[in-house]
């Protein structure tokens, strides 16, 4: 589909703030609600014993204090995504999908 640069700014506007952060290391403070991603896998396909076309997926996740969150909604309605699982961790809200870019 896209460049990851284009996938950021598309999860920026989903979110409505630049509190994105892609593969953050553990000494960066983050302010919430926020998305994290990283990507999770390279799909090739093949012809011809030859790449012909890649489909990039990524690990999107949404943390929100608010567990009714209006950011998950927005963030499932992206094309190719799909929701994975919800889980609580320090006293915040964690969405996780896959997202196919």
């Amino acid at each position: 589909m896209g460049d990851r640069a284009t996938l950021h700014e598309a999860l920026c506007r989903a979110l409505g703030s630049r509190n994105v952060y892609y593969q953050p290391p553990a000494s960066v403070v983050m302010h919430y609600p926020a998305i994290v991603y990283s990507r999770s896998d390279i799909g090739n396909r093949f012809a011809d014993d030859t790449v012909y076309a890649q489909s990039h997926s990524y690990d999107v996740t949404v943390i929100d204090s608010d567990p009714d969150s209006d950011v998950v909604a927005r963030v499932s309605l992206l094309p190719m995504c799909r929701f994975q699982r919800h889980f609580e961790a320090d006293n915040l809200n964690h969405d996780v999908f896959v997202l196919y870019y």
